[in-house]
């Protein structure tokens, strides 16, 4: 064993890089993913898993001096923008290399019928103004957003059932995990007679199919862009990843994000 690495995980990206790294590296690292424990079941990790937050950035640099990480490999979400921040200060005060694993953006086709927003709360706010039977594809952590809206029908879907009631005046409840078929995406919509969805910027295979299928029936999307990406090295496929695990001086192969 030559090294620790931390995976900062939550996404599918994440799952196949640790796995990538003990079929490429075998024991020459040992693979730590990181959770941050919203989902009840996440789905097989290759290598040890730690969940839970590490408080803050200050925990995190913590974490890694005691754990003795010499590596981190952000694979997180897009939109988890707090936990790479953190990431970003927690490496440089504990002087540990750190690359960032980027999901590729969608990629906006001539017939997308696209209304961009910055924020959550700008989709609520423009909704109702686009239509009545809404798609929520957005996570549990948004739908707070929306609440008050009572000309607007929901549907919303998530990983895990909820807690607690939403607090969405009308909504329905769908359950799934990705990926999902166009055919599967196509047969939601028309079945709840969705006439507008509204989702995040994510990126990646896993649940491009809703846009695809949201185009071919020529729906207005409500799309929140996605936050800026922390500045630091960083890669957008596995494949580059590992080869920045290969060696220290694998870290200019990466480009720099201003």
């Amino acid at each position: 064993m030559s090294g620790r690495l931390l995976i900062l995980g939550g996404t599918g990206e994440a799952a196949s890089l640790a796995r990538a790294v003990m079929a490429r590296f075998g024991d020459r690292f040992e693979v730590i993913t990181a959770l941050a424990g919203r989902t009840r079941r996440p789905g097989p990790i290759a290598g040890n898993v730690r969940i839970g937050g590490f408080g803050g950035a200050e925990g995190l640099a913590a974490y890694l001096r005691e754990a003795g990480i010499e590596r981190l490999i952000d694979a997180t979400h897009p939109f988890a923008a707090e936990i790479s921040a953190a990431a970003r200060t927690a490496c440089d005060t504990a002087d540990v290399p750190r690359l960032i694993l980027l999901r590729p953006p969608w990629r906006r086709h001539p017939l997308d019928r696209w209304i961009e927003v910055d924020s959550v709360a700008g989709a609520a706010s423009v909704v109702a103004r686009v239509g009545r039977r809404a798609w929520l594809t957005l996570g549990a952590s948004a739908i707070p957003a929306f609440t008050g809206i009572t000309d607007v029908r929901f549907l919303v879907r998530l990983v895990d059932p909820p807690a607690e009631k939403l607090p969405l005046r009308y909504c329905e409840v769908v359950l799934g995990r990705g990926p999902f078929s166009l055919v599967e995406e196509r047969h939601l919509i028309e079945r709840h007679a969705i006439d507008v969805l509204v989702c995040k910027a994510s990126g990646g295979a896993a649940t491009e199919a809703k846009l695809v299928a949201a185009r071919d029936l020529s729906l207005p999307v409500i799309m929140v862009r996605r936050p800026p990406v922390e500045p630091g090295a960083s890669v957008d496929t596995i494949e580059a990843a590992l080869d920045w695990l290969a060696g220290p001086d694998r870290h200019s192969e990466a480009r720099r994000m201003p």
